[in-house]
């Protein structure tokens, strides 16, 4: 992601003009500089609408000493696999910009692993061992120890005592806190400029050197996470099928542990609109 600013065609133009030009001013040569830093920018600007258009300027440019988690709309590039232009998109304060904090993205990842087991671990009591009710041996006579059955858990093929039984591990968490950490998990990627927004997730075909192509030309990515609006077509699932750093979801499915395991967040412009909209839709109580 790269920073500032409203249509690709200006930023291209404003590039292209020689420095003697009027619109080479010393407030577009700081615009452009920063855009070679970070995708996101927050610079409060008076009324260049020469550079930024009317409806984003009032957002704000990221600076290497902005302070992340003040609730402000972000201003952030959109490209995709092939690293054009294809415009801006503004990214909303209270999803993608709330303050960090760990004790919440803890309980959430806790409740998300502990809601996932299966919980289908099982024993055998002493009822349920196969074998016979009989009593083995007279209870005197023997020198022996007195025993009542050979299904105890004292012996082989025996009984387990206090051993698991089937349950759910899952613990409660409120919705709102659930909300809450997927909200931080975004804002950490986005405050670290690992926030990728494409137009589209389109591939020309299922071939799997197209999408290590494209992920050998990002810069300092090990693991990928491609999160789509709708359903996954068949060519980037069947391309990123055999990448064991390369993962792919539907904006339903978005999730803080996924977002965690991954350095690098790829989303469409349609799922970061389903993901606002989600985060915007009341709680149902």
């Amino acid at each position: 992601m790269w920073n500032l600013a409203r249509a690709a065609w200006n930023l291209g133009r404003a590039r292209r003009l020689p420095l003697s030009n009027a619109l080479h001013s010393p407030f577009q040569e700081r615009v452009l500089s920063l855009i070679s830093y970070r995708g996101l920018s927050t610079l409060e600007t008076s009324a260049n609408e020469s550079v930024i258009s009317p409806e984003l300027l009032g957002k704000k440019v990221l600076r290497p000493d902005r302070i992340i988690g003040q609730y402000e709309d972000l201003v952030t590039r959109v490209t995709n696999f092939h690293n054009e232009d294809k415009g801006f998109m503004v990214l909303a304060g209270d999803v993608f910009d709330v303050p960090i904090r760990k004790d919440i993205v803890h309980k959430v990842v806790r409740w998300q692993l502990a809601k996932r087991q299966q919980g289908t671990h099982s024993t055998k009591t002493i009822s349920e061992v196969s074998g016979t009710g009989r009593k083995p041996y007279n209870q005197k006579g023997t020198g022996r120890a007195r025993h009542g059955t050979l299904r105890g858990p004292q012996f082989r093929g025996g009984a387990t005592m206090h051993g698991p039984k089937p349950r759910s591990h899952a613990i409660k968490l409120q919705k709102k806190v659930r909300r809450l950490g997927l909200k931080i998990a975004l804002s950490a990627r986005t405050g670290e400029g690992k926030l990728l927004v494409f137009e589209d997730l389109d591939i020309p075909s299922h071939k799997t050197k197209n999408i290590v192509n494209y992920i050998s030309q990002m810069e300092n990515t090990k693991k990928v996470l491609l999160v789509d609006g709708g359903p996954i077509n068949d060519n980037l699932k069947f391309a990123t099928g055999n990448l064991h750093y390369v993962n792919v979801l539907p904006s339903i499915g978005l999730n803080v542990y996924s977002i965690l395991q991954h350095d690098t967040l790829v989303m469409t412009q349609d799922a970061v609109n389903r993901i606002v909209e989600r985060m915007h839709t009341p709680i149902n109580r």
